[in-house]
């Protein structure tokens, strides 16, 4: 088993779980369905291709959040463009300035297909919506051997250095993790982004299980940050002996 990590960063993101018709909302966190389809695209996969995304959709899935930026509303309008009728104003929410380190737990041979896609894909990542393109490559590494809690804890902090500096007194970082939970463990949060279809005219998914913990990791600038300063050794009286000699 590997893990592949993924740096989702951006201006904005979008990850919906429920949102339909005219009010978009968005998770605090990537939905599994988004970060699926974010590989699936990469991939070049169809939408329609349903026995390829079973492929994927049986990955474990985690999240750990870096920066959690914050929400904000936008109001959109469009119109048909075969009749150029008003369509119904449009309420979406994103989340603005966000960080987040996603990990997809699987099989070597199908995270190496993965891997290879993300460094060549054949359609270029977004984050939750077309709007939202990534700052920087999502593609982080690959885990050989590690289990999805060993490779989200592993990975350095991906916070900006803006929202680092805020924290630059703490020598650790507590983070939060949602991650697929194991048979194990019964006490769990119940998210519907399981993807069963992305075919635009049926778009399916199923409950999936959410367990949320914490992690700590190394904060870079902590350590020099707390690090007592040396004061220079001062004599208020040397002076003064200087000129009596």
């Amino acid at each position: 088993m590997s893990v592949l990590t993924l740096r989702l960063a951006g201006p904005l993101q979008a990850w919906g779980a429920s949102a339909r018709f005219a009010r978009r909302t968005t998770e605090s966190a990537p939905t599994k369905s988004g970060v699926i389809g974010m590989l699936a695209a990469a991939r070049g996969m169809d939408r329609d291709d349903d026995d390829a995304l079973a492929r994927l959709a049986v990955l474990r899935f985690g999240v750990r959040i870096d920066q959690p930026g914050t929400r904000v509303r936008d109001f959109q309008t469009a119109h048909h463009a075969d009749t150029g009728k008003s369509m119904p104003l449009s309420e979406r929410y994103y989340l603005a300035d966000a960080v987040f380190v996603a990990a997809v737990e699987g099989e070597d041979v199908l995270l190496d297909e993965l891997d290879a896609a993300l460094r060549s894909p054949v359609h270029p990542p977004y984050l939750g919506r077309r709007s939202c393109p990534p700052a920087h490559p999502v593609r982080l590494g690959l885990h050989r051997g590690a289990g999805l809690a060993e490779a989200l804890q592993a990975e350095p902090w991906q916070a900006g250095a803006w929202y680092r500096k805020q924290r630059r007194g703490e020598e650790t970082v507590s983070l939060t993790v949602l991650r697929e939970a194991r048979p194990d463990e019964p006490d769990a949060d119940l998210l519907r982004d399981q993807p069963l279809s992305f075919a635009a005219e049926h778009r399916r998914h199923a409950l999936r299980t959410v367990v949320t913990t914490t992690v700590e990791v190394p904060n870079p600038n902590g350590r020099a940050a707390s690090r007592p300063r040396a004061v220079p050794p001062h004599d208020p009286f040397a002076a003064l002996e200087e000129e009596s000699a």
